[in-house]
């Protein structure tokens, strides 16, 4: 590799860090005779396909050079940092380089804004384009849209690419325009619908015609920054089940703040990034994508922050309890779903198992269903509703203590393999060693 362009790399893979927009594509690009690579269910950087493998993919900014000064952003053009940026020939060659040596199965693509948006765009379209083109290159390639960017050049490149997405960083316009005063949502909400219609166009064109172009297969995703400004939980939650409902995004992304311009007086004053914070609303966006909650549900106006001491679907339960205990015999699946230690596929299990026999706490334990956790909001042929009468925040302090005692006993298990003292009682006969 030529030392300029490894400068280069060096410097733009370190600023792409801070995009945490990455997942597997759930789509497949089959190769053709004589071409490069073939997506299947690939994914982004580490990240694990729907058949449960491990992929990679090259994840890189075109430059982090940027016009733009957004207060949280470690590139803001204000920032006395080394910059850089790519030729659009130089990541064709580092794209078909590393797949080449399989290191990579794909291509993770963004930038920053250089001269204007539709500058930036037209050359990251350009990248999609010589590898989908000349190279004939059919790994997973995900891409950035740039906001304020024309709609030609964005339709053009939603045909070279798997994945496009639109990084609205900040929950709120109000906030937007105090931390990214040169942002605006209009120009990030625009192509975020025009990628969603672009969607809708090709899933309705394929149901019709045999051969039609596809435009971004795998869909879009959105990154929100949390804790850079002071958007409550609630506000968040409600903000991504809009975009899941009305732009019909595949994924939405939460990125604890990092505090890397810890001058600029508009920011708070955080240590570290809130990951306690950013891990609950992950759990909670689970609970809207696959457990038919809706945000009303995780959260109300009376508590807008989620509980950072237990997960939201435990801590939705200990907020309705006047909801449980459910007979497991008789509840419809929706109510399922909603019990703590029941998850989709236990919850599918127990409505098609029941209609042969009822079932019982040792049916449940087959099936998956995790009792240490349930039995507090079940009953079934055997087992009796308990602690029924105890107030939510008991009942709390109870299953949290249960579960950290159970933590520290799988820890002592642990330890107790690589004890200093091999005479200690506590060790098995057959773990002794002989001299």
């Amino acid at each position: 590799m030529h030392e300029k362009v490894q400068k280069k790399l060096k410097i733009l893979a370190d600023a792409a860090k801070y995009d945490v927009s990455c997942s597997s594509s759930g789509n497949s690009r089959s190769n053709s005779h004589g071409g490069l690579g073939n997506a299947v269910a690939a994914g982004i950087c580490h990240s694990f396909t729907d058949d449960g493998r491990c992929i990679s993919l090259f994840k890189i900014l075109m430059t982090n050079h940027c016009i733009y000064d957004c207060a949280y952003c470690i590139n803001r053009r204000t920032n006395d940092r080394a910059r850089a940026t790519f030729t659009v020939q130089e990541i064709v060659d580092l794209t078909i380089n590393f797949y080449r040596r399989n290191y990579i199965e794909g291509l993770f693509l963004s930038s920053g804004v250089i001269k204007n948006p539709d500058y930036t765009m037209e050359r990251l379209m350009l990248v999609a384009k010589k590898l989908r083109l000349e190279e004939r290159f059919n790994g997973y390639i995900h891409m950035k849209a740039i906001p304020g960017a024309s709609q030609e050049l964005i339709q053009n490149a939603g045909y070279y690419v798997d994945r496009m997405s639109v990084n609205i960083e900040i929950p709120t316009e109000q906030q937007l325009e105090k931390l990214a005063p040169e942002k605006n949502y209009p120009s990030i909400i625009r192509p975020m619908n025009q990628i969603s219609e672009g969607i809708l166009t090709y899933k309705e064109e394929r149901k019709k015609y045999r051969r039609v172009r596809k435009f971004t297969p795998a869909g879009q995703s959105t990154q929100l920054i949390v804790g850079a400004s002071p958007e409550s939980d609630r506000q968040i939650l409600q903000l991504s089940s809009n975009f899941y409902h009305q732009q019909h995004l595949k994924r939405v992304y939460y990125s604890g703040y990092l505090p890397v311009n810890t001058y600029d007086q508009r920011l708070p004053a955080l240590q570290s990034p809130p990951l306690v914070r950013e891990n609950r609303l992950y759990q909670s966006d689970w609970l809207m994508r696959f457990y038919e909650f809706s945000a009303d549900e995780i959260l109300t106006s009376d508590q807008p922050f989620l509980d950072l001491d237990v997960d939201p679907k435990l801590a939705y339960a200990l907020r309705n309890l006047h909801l449980f205990p459910i007979d497991i015999n008789r509840a419809d699946y929706h109510m399922l779903l909603r019990v703590p230690g029941i998850g989709v596929q236990s919850a599918k299990m127990i409505v098609d198992a029941r209609r042969f026999r009822r079932l019982t706490s040792y049916h449940l334990k087959k099936i998956g269903v995790v009792l240490k956790r349930a039995q507090y909001f079940i009953t079934c042929n055997e087992l009796a509703p308990r602690m029924t009468d105890w107030e939510p925040q008991r009942l709390k302090s109870h299953i949290v203590a249960a579960s950290q005692m159970k933590r520290r006993k799988a820890g002592d298990t642990q330890l107790m393999l690589f004890h200093p003292t091999m005479n200690s009682p506590a060790i098995p006969k057959q773990l002794h060693y002989k001299n």
